[in-house]
């Protein structure tokens, strides 16, 4: 969220809302300090959360073209991702499709990739559809972890590619450079 807030074009970019399943994570903080609108939404119904239906609306009334999804971990409902075909985007913590789907986030994708003793890692972002990490890729950076001592020092080594990419690609999207055929 930070570096998509850094790093992005004000001209080209406006982050119109953030989303969480959580009330406490940084997101959050970062975007009621910086008076980002910020809706909670689970598929409960829980007190305080939308429901993905109504999440909807309300982004539809914010005229939101794209959704970046950055550290949300939970499955998007077929319908959610029905009302935004095209329009959503993933950051995924490894070269996919290698290392991909349920249960493959965070630190699992990089035991996965040390346990596998792999010379290269990366980072992948891709639209979502309605499986888990199956989308259409849309760019890919790679990093050599040759040297990396554990999953937790490639997780360092990623997440600064990962805050590179995102951005990067955020900004090609908001310019017209990224063409669903």
């Amino acid at each position: 969220m930070r570096a998509l807030f850094e790093k992005v074009s004000k001209e080209d970019v406006k982050i119109c809302a953030v989303i969480s399943d959580k009330k406490d994570c940084g997101a959050v903080e970062f975007a009621e300090v910086n008076s980002i609108p910020v809706f909670f939404v689970n598929k409960k119904n829980e007190d305080g959360f939308n429901s993905y239906s109504k999440l909807v609306d309300e982004l539809k009334k914010l005229n939101v073209d794209l959704v970046v999804l950055a550290g949300f971990l939970k499955k998007i409902p077929d319908e959610f991702v029905d009302e935004f075909e095209n329009k959503i985007i993933n950051i995924h913590p490894g070269l996919l499709p290698s290392h991909g789907g349920k249960g493959m986030y965070g630190l699992n994708v990089h035991r996965a990739v040390f346990e596998a003793k792999e010379k290269i890692s990366g980072a992948t972002v891709h639209f979502v559809d309605k499986i888990y990490d199956n989308g259409k890729i849309i760019e890919q950076r790679s990093v050599n972890v040759i040297d990396a001592k554990s999953p937790e020092e490639i997780a360092a080594m990623v997440l600064k590619i990962e805050h590179e990419l995102l951005p990067e690609v955020v900004q090609k999207f908001s310019k017209g450079y990224i063409k669903i055929n």
